[in-house]
This record gives structure tokens, sequence and C-alpha cells, in this order.
């Protein structure tokens, strides 16, 4: 299968990777597994673009970095896209940090939605979906986390393109 698109994520740093696994822990312990992308850390996508903008982006996500400090994000709530395949979890919104973050990107998004910051717990079929929430339900509680990261990757396969760490 040939590479289809990139990604751009602001990664979530160490202690909040470890919450949402331990969330997705728990809903492996109950049977469930889903068919998202495994091995990528928990992120907020910022936006997909063309192939072809692979250089831009790298570019822009070191311009990005020098000008934006780590984001503390509130990740305050769970929730379904339309359909229910995926449950997430997701921040509240900040117009002073992750919003700031997301406006400031000037390379051409391929997106045809709007944007609806969020981290990926489980992709499935809709029932499955049903069936592992009030597992997340039990065990989701809100915190502060920290956006440390950009990390762009291009999908299918997946490919890690670059990382860099916003400013401190």
């Amino acid at each position: 299968m040939a590479e289809e698109f990139l990604t751009l994520m602001a990664d979530l740093d160490d202690k909040s990777q470890q919450t949402l696994s331990e969330w997705y822990e728990e809903i492996k312990k109950a049977g469930f597994t889903g068919a998202q992308t495994p091995g990528l850390p928990f992120h907020i996508s910022m936006g997909c673009f063309s192939l072809d903008k692979e250089a831009s982006v790298i570019n822009e996500m070191n311009e990005l970095a020098m000008q934006f400090s780590s984001i503390p994000v509130h990740i305050s709530h769970i929730g379904l896209f339309a359909g229910g395949k995926v449950l997430y979890a997701a921040p509240d919104m900040n117009p002073a940090n992750l919003l700031d973050l997301r406006q400031a990107i000037k390379t051409e998004t391929q997106e045809k939605f709007p944007w609806t910051p969020h981290c990926t717990i489980m992709i499935d079929e809709t029932e499955t979906i049903q069936d592992a929430l009030p597992i997340l339900i039990e065990h989701f509680h809100p915190f502060m986390g920290r956006i440390t990261k950009l990390h762009l990757c291009a999908f299918w396969p997946t490919r890690e393109i670059a990382t860099v760490y916003l400013k401190e």
C-alpha cells in the first residue's frame, strides 16, 4: 500500500501518555483492542497534508517549535465521533494556547471536516465501541497535561518523519 497523506501531531508529555495508556490497558483487559494505528504516542492531530508538502511541513514544524512553549491541555471529557467508531478523550479549548498553535499552521491542509482536538483511545465498529465505552467511563478522570513536541508521520504504512520539541 502506498503512502497517502501526512499528519502533523502534537504529542502529549510522558505523564499524560501514561494516564491515557492506563485507560487503554483497562479496555484491553476487557477484551477490546481496536483498529487504531499501533505504536503511535497519544496526540492531538493538528493537520493533514498531501505528501508533496513534506519539506514545507518540516520547515513549519521547526518554526513553530521556536515560537511555542509547551502547551497545557486540560483533558476534561470523552466523546465519540459521528457513526460511533472512534472513542476519544479531549481537551477543553483554550484559545490562548492550543488553538493558537493550530491557527499558526500556514501550510495548506487537506482536511475536509472541522478540526476537533482529541486523543483517540480506540477505533472499532460501533457495537464494540459501545461495549468499551463503560470501561473508559469507569476509569476516566480529568487531568492537566502538556503538549511538548510536534511529530510528523506519513500514513499507510506509518512512516515516522520528524519530531521537534516545543520551547520549555
